[in-house]
C-alpha cells in the first residue's frame, strides 16, 4: 500500500535550478566531463573579514540560541543599511533575519495567504515564488513580459492581474532570472496602481541589489513610493552580495503586524537563524563595502563578455541586464534549427552534446528560454560558449519524434 503524501506536497515540485545543479554534479562524479552554469552562487570565497568574525563567534562560544528574530545588532546594522541604500527608516520590532531570503519569503506566504488568495507574480519569475505561494494554499498569477518589453511587466498588465481575490505582489529586482531592473520610472508607474487597490500587500525582492550596473542608481519600491510603506515588506539578504550562500542569512523589514506573524511562523519551524551566521552578517553589513564593489564589478565583465558571446551563436538570442549573475537567452530559433519540441529538450541537448548544464526557461516561467549563470571564471565561461558553438547548426540536423 503506497505511503500518503498530502495534497500539498504533491502541488509542488522540487527546484529546476537545484535539481539541475545537482545532475551536473552527479554527471562530474562519474567522471564526465562537464561545465555547470546552472548554480545561482558567486564563485568568490566570503571576503576575509566577514569569514573572520565567523570564526571568532566560534572561539568566544558564540553557539547557543539567539532571538528568534535575530540578535539586536544585527537588527541594527540592517536597520542603518536599509536608512542608508535605500531612505527607509525601521524599528527593530519591524526587522526578521532568517534562514536566507528563501525562508523570508515563505514566512511572508505563509503569514498572510489563506487558501485561494491570489499572488501576482510577474514572469519570468524566480523558480520558488510559485511553489512557496502553493504552500500556502495561494493561487500564483503570472503575467508575463518577453524580451520585447525588457522582461518588465506594465502598468496595464499589472491593473488586468489584480482580481478581488488579490493578496499579495511579489517584485524582484534586478531580476532572477533575466537580470533586468525596473527603473525608478518603471516603479513609480507600478506603484501608482498599486496606491490604488490599498488592500494589496507587497512584496520587493531586492537580494541583488549590490550587484547592479545600470545607469541610474538602484531603488527598491518604497524609495520611490514611499506612502506604500504599511503594506510592503522590503526582502534582502547577505548571500548574493557578500558571497555567503551557504551563511544562509536573509532578512527584511515591513509593518510590525506582519513581520510578528512572520516571526511567529518562524518560531515554530526553524527559530532562529544560525548564531554564528548572525555574528558574520553583522561584519558584513557594518564593515567596508569595497569586496562589494569589487565582486560587482567581475560580474559586470562576464555580464558583458556572455552577452555578446551569446549573441554570436545561432538562434539565440540574448538582451543585456541591469544587474545579477545571470544571462537569460531566448533559443526558440535554435531550437527550431535542431528540431527539439521545447526548452527542457534543449537543455538536456546541451547537456548531453556539449557538456554544458543551464537552467530551461520553462523552469522560470518563459518557454523557449535558457538560464546561464556567469558567477564563474571567464575561462570556464570561455570554453562552455565554445562547446555552445560546437552544437548549435544553422540548419535543422536533428529531429525528435
Amino acid at each position: 500500500m503506497p505511503l500518503a503524501i498530502s495534497r500539498r506536497a504533491q502541488r509542488v515540485k522540487p527546484s529546476p535550478t537545484l535539481a539541475v545543479t545537482a545532475l551536473a554534479a552527479k554527471l562530474k562524479a562519474e567522471g564526465k566531463d562537464i561545465i555547470s552554469l546552472s548554480a545561482g552562487e558567486p564563485d568568490f570565497d566570503t571576503p576575509a573579514p566577514i569569514a573572520e568574525a565567523g570564526i571568532d563567534a566560534i572561539r568566544k562560544g558564540f553557539t547557543r540560541y539567539t532571538n528568534v528574530e535575530g540578535i539586536n545588532e544585527l537588527k541594527d546594522a540592517i536597520i542603518a543599511k536599509f536608512q542608508r541604500d535605500n531612505g527607509i527608516s525601521y524599528q527593530r520590532a519591524q526587522i526578521l533575519v532568517s534562514t536566507g531570503a528563501k525562508q523570508t519569503l515563505y514566512n511572508l506566504c505563509m503569514a498572510v495567504l489563506d487558501a485561494g488568495d491570489e499572488v501576482i507574480i510577474p514572469a519570468p519569475y524566480w523558480v520558488s515564488y510559485p511553489d512557496m505561494v502553493m504552500l500556502a494554499d495561494g493561487i500564483p498569477v503570472t503575467p508575463s513580459a518577453g524580451p520585447e518589453q525588457g522582461y518588465k511587466i506594465t502598468p496595464k498588465q499589472l491593473a488586468a492581474a489584480i482580481t478581488p481575490k488579490t493578496r499579495l505582489v511579489l517584485l524582484n529586482s534586478p531580476s532572477n532570472p533575466t537580470g533586468a531592473a525596473y527603473t525608478r520610472a518603471e516603479l513609480r508607474a507600478l506603484a501608482d496602481v498599486l496606491v490604488e487597490n490599498p488592500r494589496l500587500l507587497i512584496g520587493t525582492d531586492d537580494i541583488y541589489e549590490k550587484i547592479y550596473w545600470a545607469s541610474e542608481p538602484f531603488a527598491s519600491l518604497l524609495t520611490v513610493a514611499p506612502e506604500l510603506y504599511e503594506r510592503t515588506i522590503t526582502i534582502n539578504g547577505c548571500s548574493k552580495s557578500y558571497a555567503m550562500t551557504g551563511w544562509r542569512i536573509g532578512y527584511c523589514g515591513g509593518p510590525k503586524e506582519i513581520i510578528t506573524a512572520m516571526g511567529t511562523i518562524q518560531s515554530q519551524s526553524t527559530s532562529n537563524a544560525c548564531s554564528i551566521a548572525q555574528r558574520a552578517a553583522l561584519a558584513a553589513l557594518s564593515g567596508d563595502q569595497r569586496c562589494v564593489a569589487d565582486m560587482a564589478r567581475a560580474f559586470r565583465e562576464r555580464h558583458d563578455y556572455v552577452v555578446a558571446a551569446l549573441n554570436t551563436l545561432p538562434g539565440v538570442s540574448c538582451l543585456a541586464g541591469a544587474g545579477t549573475f545571470y544571462a537569460f537567452a531566448d533559443v526558440r530559433g535554435a531550437m527550431r534549427n535542431l528540431g527539439l519540441r521545447d526548452d527542457g529538450a534543449f537543455a538536456e541537448y546541451l547537456l548531453n552534446q556539449a557538456g554544458v548544464a543551464v537552467v530551461a526557461g520553462s523552469g522560470f516561467g518563459a518557454p523557449g528560454h535558457m538560464r546561464l549563470s556567469f558567477a564563474c571564471s571567464r575561462t570556464m565561461l570561455e570554453s562552455a560558449i565554445a562547446r555552445l558553438r560546437a552544437v548549435l547548426p544553422q540548419e535543422t540536423k536533428v529531429k525528435t519524434a
